[in-house]
C-alpha cells in the first residue's frame, strides 16, 4: 500500500514559522510569516512527525513494535497473525489469512489517504515471485 502525502499527516509538537513562498507573497504583508498547523515536506521534523503519527495509529490497534526493526509492527490474535512493514510512505502487510489482512487495510484506509497496490512483487532490495510452491525472494 502507498500512503499519499505521508509527511503531510504529521502533527507539529512545536511552533514552526515559514516565510511566504515565492509567488504567494501577499502585497502589503511582505514581511509577515506563516505559522504552520501541520507538517510539510522539507521540514527537518517531517519524518519524525510522520513516524509518530503512524505509530500512534498502529499502537492504538494493539500492534507491538519489532525490537530489531522499529518499522515493523506485529500482532497476534485468535484469528491469526499480522505484520505491517513501513518503508517511508509504503506499507507491506503480511498475514496468516485474507480476513486479518483486509481488516488491517481498512483500519489504515480509515486513517490515511492510501492506494492499495495489490499483490507485492518488489520491496526495497528484494524481488518477490509467486510460484506453485509459495514465494521466491531474490
Amino acid at each position: 500500500m502507498d500512503i499519499k502525502k505521508a509527511f503531510l499527516n504529521g502533527d507539529l509538537n512545536e511552533e514552526v514559522y515559514m516565510e511566504q513562498p515565492e509567488g504567494f507573497v501577499i502585497n502589503g504583508l511582505e514581511n509577515k510569516v506563516y505559522k504552520l498547523a501541520k507538517s510539510l515536506y522539507d521540514l527537518k521534523q517531517a519524518p519524525k512527525q510522520w513516524q509518530e503519527k503512524i505509530d500512534k495509529v498502529i499502537f492504538s490497534n494493539e500492534f507491538k513494535i519489532n525490537k530489531v526493526d522499529k518499522c515493523v509492527y506485529m500482532k497476534n490474535t485468535d484469528k491469526g497473525y499480522i505484520s505491517v512493514c513501513l518503508y517511508v510512505d509504503d506499507i507491506l502487510i503480511l498475514g496468516s489469512n485474507d480476513h486479518i489482512i483486509m481488516f488491517t487495510k481498512k483500519m489504515l484506509i480509515n486513517k490515511f489517504d492510501m492506494k492499495d497496490l495489490d499483490v507485492v512483487n518488489v520491496i526495497p532490495g528484494i524481488q518477490i515471485s509467486k510460484t506453485s510452491d509459495g514465494f521466491v525472494l531474490s
